[in-house]
């Protein structure tokens, strides 16, 4: 099996460095990846996808082989930099939870850079969540603000990666040590507390009012074992973009790409040759 040639680099910004790759030929395809992980979340994507498009991953900053930040940033700004950076001029934009709004956002207010999306574990911007907060929530705050960094990231895996309805035993172990090793950059750098907790810069209007202004083919993705309110938000997307499809991956909590990787390959790579033909 071959492999294909990747180009690394990094985009200088103010602030701090941002990291990419970038391997294959054809359409544009951009990876975003989920605000307690990294760009190698998309391992198995950059595998399957890489033979047949174009495909760019990233780290945020703050996270990966990103520099660390030390306050607020504009997620949807950085991906348009990024992008202008690299020549692109259209994209199919894949974002997973944090970076699921941010290029939800960054298409309403670039229309004509988008082909496509893909929202995965997806809330957009302006979406109250309902009901009490995920389990081990306030106590993954309370061990960020006490410095136990390695109790914040297991909480950390409890909520994103175990999900409200599984006990960690209950969870592949391997997509477990796969989180756990990208998490603990991110906690390190305090990216939460420091530029996530409060972006700068956030989009008024928020999308949710605008989610029928969606004009590209959509395909929302979430795991059935995720929070109630990330599914509640897959159904409002789903309802409110125009034509927009749906796919609830079971045995699988918030980052389905990782624990069901040949149903969520198959999905996109089906929704990009049914817009394409």
């Amino acid at each position: 099996m071959t492999t294909t040639p990747t180009t690394t680099g990094y985009l200088e910004l103010d602030g701090g460095r941002l990291y990419y790759e970038m391997a294959g030929q054809g359409e544009t395809l951009v990876l975003g990846h989920a605000g307690f992980v990294d760009r190698r979340m998309w391992d198995d994507q950059w595998a399957a996808f890489t033979p047949h498009y174009r495909v760019i991953r990233f780290d945020l900053r703050g996270y990966g082989q990103s520099d660390p930040l030390e306050g607020p940033v504009s997620r949807r700004d950085d991906l348009r930099r990024l992008l202008e950076h690299l020549e692109v001029e259209r994209a199919v934009l894949i974002g997973c939870s944090m970076s699921g709004e941010a290029v939800l956002d960054y298409t309403l207010e670039h229309p004509d850079k988008v082909t496509a999306l893909v929202l995965v574990s997806t809330v957009p911007t302006g979406f109250e969540m309902q009901g009490p907060p995920p389990p081990n929530l306030m106590e993954m705050i309370g061990a960020l603000q006490q410095g136990d960094l390695d109790q914040a990231s297991e909480l950390q895996l409890r909520i994103w990666v175990d999900g409200s309805f599984r006990q960690p035993e209950q969870v592949d172990p391997s997509v477990r040590q796969r989180a756990a090793a990208m998490n603990r950059i991110g906690v390190g750098n305090g990216t939460w507390a420091k530029a996530d907790s409060q972006p700068l810069d956030p989009p008024e209007p928020p999308a949710l009012p605008r989610l029928g202004e969606v004009d590209v083919p959509t395909l929302i993705i979430a795991g059935a074992l995720d929070h109630p309110e990330i599914l509640r938000a897959a159904d409002v997307m789903a309802a409110e973009i125009p034509d927009a499809r749906k796919i609830i991956l079971p045995d699988s909590a918030h980052v389905p790409n990782m624990e069901q990787p040949a149903a969520f390959n198959q999905a996109v790579l089906q929704f990009l040759a049914s817009i394409q033909s």
